[in-house]
C-alpha cells in the first residue's frame, strides 16, 4: 500500500485549521450578534468563555478519540459540529438569546476542538524529524483565518445580516472541512520520512499513556507554564475592539487591527516553532515570555497605533505558545498517545480561559485595565520560573 505525502496530509490539515479558526472571531461577532438578538453586550461576551471551555473539552475527547480510532472520522465528526454550531446560531431569536452559548459556545467550540486535536496529533506523527515546523504550519493557518475572516465577516454581517452570515460559513466550512478528512491518516507503523535517519525520525524514547504522563511533575510544569503565559491574550480578546475604540481607534481600524493580530498570531506560530526545532524549546518559549511582558506593561498607557503593536505583540506569542507546546508535550511523553496527552496538557490553556477574563473584571475600575494587565504581568514571572524547572525542554 502506498504512503500518502505527508506534504498533502498538512495541506488538508491547515486548510480544517483556517475554517475553524473563525471560532476566535467572537470580537467581531459580538457586536452585532446583540444588537440582532436585543441582548446584553456584557451576556453576549461571556459566549467566548464558553466557547473555550468547550473548545478545550473537544480537544480532551477527540483527543482520546483520535488515538482509538484515528484521524479521519474523528475530523469528520468535528466538521460535522462546527458546522452545526455555527448554523444553528443563524436561528437563534430574540426570545431565547443565551442559546448562542449553547450553538455557537458549546456546539461549535467542542467540535472546533476535536479538529484542532485530530489535526496538530496527526501531524506530529508525519514529522517525526521536525515537529516544531509541522505544529507551526498546521496551527499557523488557524491564527491566519483571522486575516481572511475578518474583513469578510464585517461585510457579510453589515450587508447581509447575522443569520445569512452564520449559515454561510456554517455550510461552507462543513463541505470543506469534511472533504479535507477524508485524506486524513495517520502513517503505517514505523514510519520514517524518505531521507531521514531512522535513529532521528523514531528517538527511542518511551511512550507514555495518559495515566503515566500525569505521574510525573513533567507535566504538571508543563501545563501550568501555559495556564501562566495566556493570561495576557484571554484578558484582551474580548475587549480589544471596544477597548482600541477607547484607545483611539476608528471602527475601520479596530478591525484592520483585529486583521493584524490574526497575521501576528499566525506569524508566531511559524516563527517560535522554527526557532524551537533551530535553538530548542526554552529558549523558544522564554522569548514568549519576555515579548508578553513587556507587550502587556506597555498596554497600561497604549494609545492609537501603539495599542495595536501591542496587541499585535501579544498575539504573536500567543501563536508561538500554541505551536511549540505541541511539540514540547511529543518530546516528553512520546506521540504514541499525543492526542489525549495534548489535551490534558491544554486544561491549563482552559482554567487560564476561564478565570483570567473573570478575575479581569472584577479588578477593572473606572474603566481602567491597569490591575488587569499588571496580573497578566506577574503570571509571565510564574510562567518564567515554572520553565527554568522543566528538565526536557
Amino acid at each position: 500500500m502506498k504512503t500518502k505525502n505527508r506534504y498533502g496530509v498538512l495541506a488538508a490539515g491547515m486548510l480544517i485549521q483556517l475554517c475553524a479558526g473563525i471560532i476566535y472571531m467572537w470580537s467581531v461577532f459580538k457586536g452585532p450578534v446583540a444588537n440582532h438578538l436585543e441582548w446584553s453586550p456584557s451576556e453576549a461576551s461571556l459566549t467566548s468563555s464558553i466557547m473555550l471551555a468547550a473548545f478545550v473539552l473537544g480537544i480532551i475527547i477527540g483527543g482520546r478519540a483520535q488515538d482509538k480510532a484515528g484521524p479521519k472520522f474523528v475530523t469528520l465528526g468535528g466538521s460535522v459540529l462546527t458546522g452545526l454550531g455555527m448554523i444553528l446560531t443563524a436561528f437563534v431569536t430574540t426570545q431565547a438569546p443565551r442559546l448562542v452559548y449553547l450553538s455557537y459556545g458549546i456546539i461549535g467550540g467542542f467540535g472546533v476542538g476535536v479538529l484542532y486535536t485530530a489535526t496538530v496529533s496527526v501531524i506530529q506523527k508525519w514529522f517525526p524529524d521536525r515537529r516544531g515546523f509541522a505544529t507551526g504550519f498546521m496551527v499557523g493557518a488557524f491564527g491566519f483565518s483571522l486575516v481572511i475572516f475578518a474583513p469578510l465577516t464585517t461585510k457579510l454581517l453589515a450587508e447581509n445580516g447575522v443569520p445569512f452570515t452564520f449559515i454561510s460559513f456554517g455550510i461552507a466550512f462543513l463541505i470543506i472541512c469534511a472533504a479535507c478528512s477524508l485524506y486524513l491518516e495517520n502513517p503505517p507503523e514505523g514510519f520514517n520520512p524518505s531521507g531521514v535517519a531512522a535513529s532521528n525520525a523514531a528517538v527511542a524514547q518511551k511512550q507514555y499513556t495518559t495515566a503515566e504522563m500525569l505521574k510525573t511533575p513533567a507535566f504538571y510544569l508543563i501545563a501550568l507554564s501555559m495556564l501562566f503565559i495566556l493570561p495576557a491574550y484571554f484578558i484582551l480578546n474580548p475587549i480589544f475592539m471596544t477597548l482600541g475604540e477607547e484607545r483611539g481607534l476608528s471602527q475601520e481600524m479596530a478591525v484592520l487591527g483585529v486583521m493584524i493580530t490574526g497575521i501576528a498570531s499566525a506569524s508566531g506560530r511559524i516563527l517560535t516553532s522554527w526557532v524551537s526545532d533551530l535553538l530548542g524549546r526554552r529558549k523558544a518559549v522564554f522569548g514568549i515570555i519576555f515579548i508578553t511582558l513587556i507587550a502587556i506593561l506597555a498596554m497600561i498607557y497604549a494609545q492609537g497605533t501603539m495599542f495595536i503593536v501591542c496587541i499585535a505583540a501579544i498575539a504573536f506569542a500567543f501563536g508561538g505558545s500554541a505551536s511549540v507546546y505541541p511539540a514540547i508535550t511529543a518530546d516528553n511523553f512520546g506521540t504514541k498517545n499525543i492526542g489525549l496527552n495534548y489535551g490534558c496538557v491544554m486544561v491549563g490553556f482552559g482554567i487560564s480561559a476561564l478565570v483570567f477574563p473573570l478575575i479581569s473584571n472584577s479588578l477593572v475600575k473606572s474603566g481602567s485595565y491597569t490591575a488587569s494587565f499588571l496580573l497578566a504581568a506577574g503570571c509571565c514571572l510564574i510562567s518564567f520560573v515554572l520553565v527554568l524547572f522543566q528538565k526536557k525542554m
